[in-house]
C-alpha cells in the first residue's frame, strides 16, 4: 500500500490552502504529463541496455551488492550526471573523452553545467549537440544563472532570456533551468512572490519552445521568511508559480541538509519536513533529480559531509521506488542526475554512483 503523503505544515492558512490545491492539480496533471511523456520517450529509452547487462564496449556493472533480487529500483534510460561534477576532466580532457566514459559507465543523460570546454579548446553548440548524441547520450537539461547582477550582457534568465533559451533550443534540451535560489528581490514573502513572477515568465517563454523551465534547490530554499517566520520559503514558490511552467529539480541531499538546519523556526518551534513528501506530494513538478549522498554528521552545519553516491546515509532505494510508484508512468517520467559538488577523483565518483544506483533492487513483495 502506498502511504499517503503528510500534508504541509504552515501557519499561514492562504498558504495551505493554496499549496493543497496546487498538490491536487499536480496529481491530476502528473497523469496526463506521464502519458504524453511516455509516447514521446525516445526508442532508446524503452530500448536501452538492461540493467546488469552491458552495450557494446561498455565496462560489465556490478551485481547488486546482496541488495535482493527485486526489479531495479532504476529505470532503464533515466541514468544521468550532472557536469559541474566532472568539470576537471571536461576542461582538461575535454567533452568527448568525458561522454565516452560516461557512456561506458552505464549513463544515458547528461545535465549541462556550461558549455565551453576551457583548456581542451572551443567547441560550438552544434558540435557540442552532434558529440553528446554520438557517444549515445541525451542532453536533458542545463543550469543557467538567474539573478539581475547589473550587467546587460550577463548569461542570465533576467538578463538575456533569449540568448538563454536560443543556446538551449540548439542543443535539443528539453529542459532549461537555474540552480540561482530565489533570492533576487530578498528573502520576505512579497519578495518571493516577485521571483516567483520571474519563473513563471521564463516558464512561459521556455514552454513556447517546447522546453520546461526548472529551479534547483539548495538547502536555503527551505528556510523562512524574514517577515513572517512561520512561513517556508519554499512553500512560497510552490504556490506562487504555476504547475504547468515552472518544474523543480530536488536536490535530494540539500533537502536533506535543509531538514537538519530548518526543521525548528528560529524561535525554536518544531517544522519538521520529510524531503520525499513534498515530492509525493505532486510528483509531476519534479521531472528532474540530483541524486549526491552525504554520511550524517550532526556536528557539521548541513548534518551531512558529502560523499560519492552510495557511500553515505541517503536511502536511495526508498526514495526512488516511492516517487516511481507514486508517479503515473513514473519509471519513464523522471529523470535523476547523479552529483558530487567536489569529487576526489570525478571519473571514479561517476563509475561508483553507477555501479550503486543500478544495483539497487526493489525489496522482495514490495
Amino acid at each position: 500500500m502506498t502511504r499517503k503523503p503528510t500534508p504541509t505544515p504552515t501557519s499561514d492558512p492562504d498558504l495551505a490552502r493554496r499549496l493543497s490545491r496546487r498538490g491536487v492539480l499536480g496529481v491530476a496533471a502528473g497523469a496526463t504529463a506521464a502519458a504524453l511523456a511516455a509516447a514521446a520517450a525516445p526508442a532508446a529509452a524503452a530500448t536501452g541496455t538492461a540493467p546488469g547487462t552491458t552495450a557494446a564496449g561498455a565496462t560489465p556493472r556490478p551485481a547488486a551488492h546482496g541488495r535482493g533480487r527485486g526489479r531495479p529500483v532504476l529505470p532503464p534510460g533515466r541514468l544521468g550526471v550532472q557536469l559541474y561534477s566532472l568539470r576537471d576532466k571536461v576542461s582538461t580532457l575535454g567533452f568527448a573523452t568525458v561522454f565516452a566514459e560516461l557512456k561506458k559507465y552505464g549513463y544515458d543523460e547528461v545535465e549541462f553545467a556550461g558549455y565551453t570546454q576551457g583548456a581542451a579548446g572551443p567547441i560550438t553548440l552544434a558540435q557540442l549537440r552532434k558529440l553528446t548524441r554520438d557517444h549515445g547520450l541525451r542532453a536533458i537539461g542545463s543550469h543557467v544563472g538567474y539573478h539581475d547582477d547589473g550587467n546587460p550582457n550577463a548569461y542570465t534568465f533576467a538578463q538575456n532570456l533569449t540568448k538563454v533559451l536560443d543556446d538551449a533550443e540548439a542543443l535539443g534540451l528539453k529542459h532549461i533551468g537555474t540552480a540561482s535560489a530565489p533570492f533576487r528581490h530578498g528573502a520576505t514573502v512579497d519578495a518571493w512572490k516577485r521571483a516567483a513572477e520571474d519563473f513563471n515568465t521564463y516558464g512561459e517563454a521556455a514552454r513556447a519552445r517546447g522546453m520546461r523551465f526548472y529551479q534547483h534547490n539548495h538547502a536555503e530554499e527551505f528556510s523562512f521568511a524574514t517577515d513572517k517566520p512561520g512561513v517556508r520559503l519554499y512553500d512560497v514558490l510552490l504556490a506562487e508559480t504555476d504547475p504547468d511552467l515552472v518544474y523543480l529539480e530536488m536536490d535530494i541531499y540539500w533537502a536533506y541538509c535543509a531538514q537538519f538546519r530548518f526543521g525548528k523556526q528560529a524561535d525554536g518551534t518544531p517544522r519538521p519536513f520529510d524531503p520525499l513528501d513534498y515530492v509525493l506530494r505532486r510528483p509531476h513538478r519534479y521531472p528532474l533529480f540530483h541524486v549526491k549522498d552525504g554520511i550524517r554528521d550532526d556536528s557539521a552545519r548541513d548534518g551531512y559531509r558529502m560523499v560519492d553516491v552510495g557511500d553515505g546515509d541517503i536511502d536511495y532505494r526508498r526514495f526512488l521506488s516511492r516517487v516511481t510508484a507514486r508517479t503515473p508512468g513514473g519509471r519513464r517520467y523522471h529523470h535523476w542526475q547523479a552529483e558530487h559538488d567536489n569529487p576526489a577523483d570525478s571519473f571514479a565518483f561517476a563509475r561508483k554512483s553507477s555501479a550503486h544506483l543500478h544495483g539497487l533492487r526493489e525489496r522482495c513483495g514490495a
